[in-house]
């Protein structure tokens, strides 16, 4: 997933797609240099052509940083160095007058459509996570929640792998609202979202499931391990102090229940389930993790 701010994607997006106008112009005057056998910008031979270019200029230049630790970003790098020295020794060739062999030639395509390959699958997370993300929280939204866990049942199915589920909900969020007002409220979602996010792993999702209730789904994950992230996940909530600009911050907590996503039962049984898991820890006492059981 992309960590990257929701208000700044658009402007990453706008700034890949010049990048990729521009590099698609750069390739294009190459081409007419070798097809019409015409001189040459002689910075096109240097060591570091591919850091002078127009894509190059951007990608160590503007490209915002938390971008840069993404794998499809770092994927970039290396098909479009060897896509620049492949075309410095064509270039090389025509201007000492030799014949450019095939394999040559096929090796710079080759590795152009490599390079628009990652460039694209990255362009296309991007407007993923634009368009899938919840604003205020940047939790996953709801649209492809069930679609994600359908792949996760069909999973589990085969016994490739197991896959947990977690429902949580912010611990009397009525009265923050009612106290402090809604704008602090939205406050308290977004900050309990993200600090939520901080310690799950990498490849674990987290969906705004509705107002102040979240969902989390923990794919290749067993309930033994599944409960200890979640207390992980709890604890780390509970020690966040958030500054609304009041004269003390906000301490939040939140309660949990979790379950296995069940091969017998449809997806949305098994959220059912966490959701029974969840409204126990609610009745144990709030700031608690409980998991599901065909008592509840």
């Amino acid at each position: 997933m992309i960590k990257i701010a929701q208000s700044e994607i658009q402007s990453v997006l706008l700034q890949l797609d010049q990048a990729i106008y521009n590099h698609t112009q750069w390739y294009n005057s190459i081409t007419r240099t070798l097809v019409c056998r015409l001189p040459h910008d002689i910075r096109d031979e240097a060591e570091d052509a591919y850091r002078q270019c127009r894509l190059g200029q951007w990608y160590y230049g503007s490209a915002p940083e938390d971008l840069r630790v993404h794998p499809g970003f770092i994927a970039i790098e290396t098909e479009h160095r060897n896509m620049h020295q492949l075309a410095a020794k064509l270039l090389q060739s025509t201007a000492s007058g030799d014949t450019i062999s095939p394999l040559d030639y096929d090796s710079l395509v080759n590795t152009l459509e490599r390079l628009r390959l990652q460039i694209y699958t990255l362009k296309r997370e991007l407007e993923d996570t634009l368009y899938n993300l919840d604003p205020l929280t940047g939790a996953n939204n709801r649209i492809g929640m069930l679609t994600k866990l359908r792949e996760q049942l069909e999973m589990v199915k085969r016994h490739v792998q197991s896959c947990c589920i977690v429902m949580m909900d912010i611990d009397h969020f009525k009265i923050v609202n009612d106290t402090y007002g809604h704008s602090v409220g939205d406050m308290v979602l977004a900050a309990s979202a993200h600090n939520v996010m901080e310690h799950l792993r990498p490849y674990d999702k987290l969906f705004r499931y509705g107002g102040e209730e979240f969902l989390v789904c923990m794919q290749n994950t067993d309930m033994t391990v599944g409960y200890e992230v979640v207390e992980r996940v709890r604890l780390g909530v509970a020690a966040n102090l958030i500054d609304y600009g009041g004269k003390a911050p906000l301490q939040i907590s939140m309660s949990f229940g979790i379950t296995s996503l069940d091969q017998d039962i449809s997806v949305e049984q098994s959220i059912e389930h966490a959701d029974k898991a969840m409204y126990a820890a609610k009745m144990a006492g709030r700031n608690c993790t409980r998991i599901w059981d065909a008592s509840m």
